[in-house]
């Protein structure tokens, strides 16, 4: 069996793993250990002035990053010494820990299922649990609808196509550094007093890992509202216009798509508004961004696949 069809199991087994089993245990998930070291490191991290904070969170993104690249190499190796069955399902199982496709979908779905419901602080409580940092405690429905919506979004990108594009062009040691950098700025990468240095070199570096995969998933996006029935001029259109609009660099390009794809009005009051003109969302729009992630989510696959080729030369 050559590297490319190997690559090509891994990758398909990976994918079929998350759609039917799921995130494995949270003391099993390599993601979880890397959480508890990141929380570790920023209780012990100097937390005074900008300079010595700032050099901490880039040495500990120095560190991780090589150590994650020299440990994917390393488990590589080893794993090339099992039977071939054996090893390509061991290395699709850790490819699986760097993305979630199924988890996505079924966050939206609890949030969408009671937000129907008219259950709104439920709605509010199961947004927090499961896809955003910020307060919910006063978001209206179309709120709840609309963070729900960027959130699934934005994290097409980054916990799915990223992940496995970074696997298509690097293997998984690829996948498992840009895991490990987007952990890292999950939870550094905030502006409060503790980290707004601390978390500058994550932050930065995040930006810089999803600057392709962001614009990747933005048209993705655009493609999979084609194949919805939806008007993908009219989706580019807000995509340019307002992709530039969040603070984020990156986090504008899928959103807006997404605003555009659905027409329906993204408003994170007193940060951003994207689809300026549409209607506000409802829970009926949480239901088709998660059609719109998952026919996404299939395009990417299919082209991954095809890029796995490229990058081996068919080998």
């Amino acid at each position: 069996m050559t590297a490319t069809q190997d690559q090509v199991l891994v990758f398909g087994i990976a994918v079929l793993l998350d759609l039917v089993v799921g995130e494995p245990p949270t003391a099993a998930h390599p993601v979880a250990w890397m959480g508890s070291v990141i929380s570790f490191f920023r209780k012990r991290a100097p937390k005074q002035g900008r300079l010595w904070p700032f050099i901490a969170g880039l040495l500990l993104m120095l560190v991780g990053i090589a150590f994650f690249s020299a440990g994917g190499v390393m488990l590589i190796r080893e794993l090339g010494m099992l039977p071939q069955s054996i090893r390509l399902l061991a290395e699709a199982m850790l490819l699986k820990t760097t993305f979630s496709i199924r988890g996505l979908l079924n966050a939206g779905r609890e949030v969408q299922s009671v937000l129907a419901a008219g259950n709104l602080p439920e709605a509010r409580k199961r947004l927090s649990w499961h896809l955003v940092s910020r307060d919910t405690a006063n978001l209206n429905e179309a709120q709840v609808a609309a963070a729900t919506i960027e959130s699934l979004a934005e994290n097409t990108s980054d916990s799915i196509v990223a992940p496995l594009l970074y696997f298509a062009v690097a293997g998984l040691p690829g996948a498992l550094v840009y895991r490990f950098i987007n952990t890292c700025d999950a939870m550094l990468g905030y502006r409060d007093a503790e980290r707004e240095w601390l978390g500058k070199a994550p932050a930065r570096l995040d930006d810089l890992a999803n600057l392709i995969p962001a614009r990747i998933t933005a048209l993705l996006m655009i493609v999979a509202g084609a194949l919805m029935m939806r008007d993908p001029a009219r989706a580019t259109c807000v995509w340019f216009r307002d992709r530039r609009m969040t603070a984020s660099p990156n986090a504008g390009h899928p959103m807006s798509a997404a605003a555009g794809v659905l027409c329906v009005e993204l408003e994170k009051v007193g940060h951003y508004r994207l689809g300026t003109g549409f209607r506000l969302p409802d829970s009926n729009d949480v239901s088709r961004v998660r059609r719109l992630l998952l026919t996404s989510t299939v395009l990417a696959c299919a082209s991954l696949i095809g890029l796995i080729i490229v990058v081996n030369g068919g080998q």
